[in-house]
């Protein structure tokens, strides 16, 4: 009697439980990273929706030669994102959305906890004017908090020339300074 035993290709009970808790180990590790990374991703897309709407508004009132606004929705509160803002020609250039005035685009309300505001300057609208300037200089903070941590938040600084850039962390703790490189310290009015 000849004993031909087929060998047969597969795991052992102990292999798949080792493999299972060596793969639950690294997505233990790497989840964290991965929503850090998704946060800033938003944090990134939703200050550059802001900074297009702010573009669109500068040269549409270049071309059209006539003062065109950026205006939240809403007249009360300090944030832009809970309704949403829109970019329209502004005819008597006050900043407000009048009746016959044009939308040029609508911006939706960011989801929460994302957050949008501008400071002092910018608390309701930002206008140009029809040379490219803007009717103040100041900035917005986008955030992901109420309080601006380490990279959850951005920081939008408009110039009075009307030029529109992203503030930078100067010294490496994760959080935008202005142009006086004074740290972002609140999500409320930068």
């Amino acid at each position: 009697m000849c004993n031909n035993r087929k060998s047969t290709s597969g795991f052992t009970l102990l292999e798949l439980m080792i493999t299972i808790s060596v793969a639950g180990i690294l997505m233990a590790m790497a989840i964290p990273s991965f929503s850090d990374m998704i946060r800033n991703n938003r944090l990134t897309t939703y200050a550059n929706e802001l900074v297009t709407s702010l573009n669109i508004a500068r040269s549409e009132a270049i071309k059209r030669g006539v003062s065109v606004s950026v205006r939240k929705i809403g007249g009360t509160g300090t944030y832009w994102s809970t309704s949403g803002w829109n970019v329209f020609v502004d005819n008597d250039a006050d900043g407000t959305l009048d009746t016959g005035e044009e939308i040029l685009r609508t911006y939706p309300a960011l989801p929460s906890p994302y957050t949008l505001a501008g400071n002092n300057n910018f608390i309701n609208f930002i206008r140009y004017k029809p040379d490219g300037t803007s009717n103040q200089m100041g900035s917005f903070a986008v955030c992901a908090n109420t309080t601006p941590l380490a990279y959850t938040s951005k920081l939008v600084i408009v110039s009075n020339t009307g030029r529109i850039r992203i503030g930078k962390d100067s010294n490496g703790d994760g959080i935008p300074e202005n142009d006086a490189k004074a740290a972002l310290t609140s999500c409320t009015a930068p």
